[in-house]
């Protein structure tokens, strides 16, 4: 405190002999003026003081929250720069400016070399065009000054793709890429033109299997660089089906594979979703054996309930049970299962009377229990039909029996 009062009393002090000299004062009076100066800083430095004291405390400012940026629905494919590179299969044309004799249209051999005129092999397997432009030239630069090539990609070779998981059928598939577009004679899906996309290699993979999560597709890609690590992406296609918004459909490239993961505890809405998009399969088979009217295979659509099964074979004869219906289904693992249930119409799918079929399934629908008592009695007294048909007829009639006949013979 006599720190502050200080430096205020002697400021104080100062002006105070300054105006009283000017004013003209007496020494007496400027004396008295001086000695009370010290006074009046110590009161106003107290009474600063009392104010700053009195005063309410002003609580800091609210730190800013910034908005958290809100999650994507999905993963999307980030936009490296993808070099194609050249692997056998490819076709290539060759040329030198202003050179005659050096044009060639060559193709990549199993051995990832190309022969060029006056130049020979030239290894060309991982390379982009460019690094294989700039090879050649570097060959031909040793007999030909400042030689300017050309190098044209001419057609592409097919593309190969690993699809695993829950597809209807899981295998490598060989994609052709061409501008017109064909179709097999088998009418297969994702035979059409084009680079191919995720969507085409899921559909020629026979489409998503009932167990499959359209929520958890996975693209492994081998790294664009040769000797570098994988990338992985990962695809919510469900939530798009649903809510609406962005799907990217990447291109697929030659190596890449597609993974389908297991849905864990679906509900009937992503059920339904899955099997009306075009990433399930159109149909499935299911053979439907029994009391029926029409048994065999039947034709459903993709994820159907067993009573679509039952009705598409005609629907339960009067000998049948609706009581008794099984379901005999087979795992990947090659476990074969039979579980019960009962024939409603009316169930909601996915309830424990009407669960969405798998192609394959087997469904036998069982006879009733009168129909088993009269089937029964007819095995039983199916030795002695003969015998007693022809003695009512005989009867019928008024003809002896073969056995009175034989009694009168004797």
């Amino acid at each position: 405190m006599r720190e502050d009062w200080g430096v205020s009393g002697y400021f104080a002090r100062t002006y105070t002999m300054v105006a009283t000299f000017r004013s003209g004062l007496s020494a007496g009076v400027t004396a008295a003026v001086v000695l009370t100066a010290p006074l009046l800083g110590v009161a106003t430095a107290r009474a600063e003081e009392r104010i700053n004291w009195l005063k309410t405390p002003t609580p800091p400012p609210a730190p800013t929250v910034k908005p958290q940026p809100q999650p994507q629905p999905f993963s999307t494919l980030p936009r490296p720069i993808y070099r194609y590179r050249l692997a056998p299969g490819d076709r290539l044309v060759m040329s030198v400016f202003k050179i005659e004799g050096y044009e060639a249209q060559v193709q990549v051999l199993s051995d990832g070399t190309i022969n060029l005129p006056r130049l020979g092999t030239v290894e060309v397997w991982g390379l982009t065009l460019e690094e294989a432009r700039q090879r050649i030239t570097e060959g031909y630069s040793r007999f030909l000054r400042r030689p300017l090539v050309y190098l044209d990609l001419v057609e592409q070779r097919p593309i190969r793709v690993t699809v695993t998981g829950q597809v209807l059928r899981p295998g490598v598939f060989t994609l052709p890429v061409n501008g017109q577009g064909s179709q097999s004679s088998k009418e297969e899906l994702g035979s059409g033109g084009g680079w191919p996309t995720m969507v085409d290699v899921i559909q020629r993979a026979g489409g998503i299997a009932a167990t499959g999560d359209l929520s958890r597709l996975e693209l492994l890609r081998p790294s664009p660089s040769p000797g570098g690590s994988p990338q992985r992406y990962r695809f919510d296609y469900l939530n798009v089906l649903q809510n609406g918004g962005f799907a990217p459909n990447p291109l697929i490239y030659d190596g890449d594979s597609i993974r389908v993961f297991k849905a864990e505890s679906p509900i009937n809405a992503d059920l339904l979703t899955t099997a009306a998009s075009n990433f399930a399969p159109a149909t499935i088979n299911v053979q439907v054996v029994g009391e029926v009217f029409a048994p065999g295979v039947v034709q459903i659509g993709s994820s159907a309930p067993l009573s679509r099964a039952i009705l598409a074979s005609g629907g339960v004869t009067r000998r049948g049970s609706v009581a008794r219906v099984d379901l005999i289904r087979m795992d990947g693992e090659g476990r074969t299962t039979v579980k019960q249930l009962r024939y409603d119409p009316n169930a909601v799918l996915s309830s424990p009377d009407n669960p969405p079929l798998r192609n394959g399934d087997v469904v036998v629908v069982d006879r009733n229990n009168l129909t088993k008592f009269t089937d029964g009695m007819n095995d039983a007294l199916q030795p002695l039909t003969p015998i007693v048909n022809a003695a009512s007829v005989f009867r019928l009639l008024g003809l002896p029996t073969g056995v009175g006949s034989s009694s009168r013979s004797r």
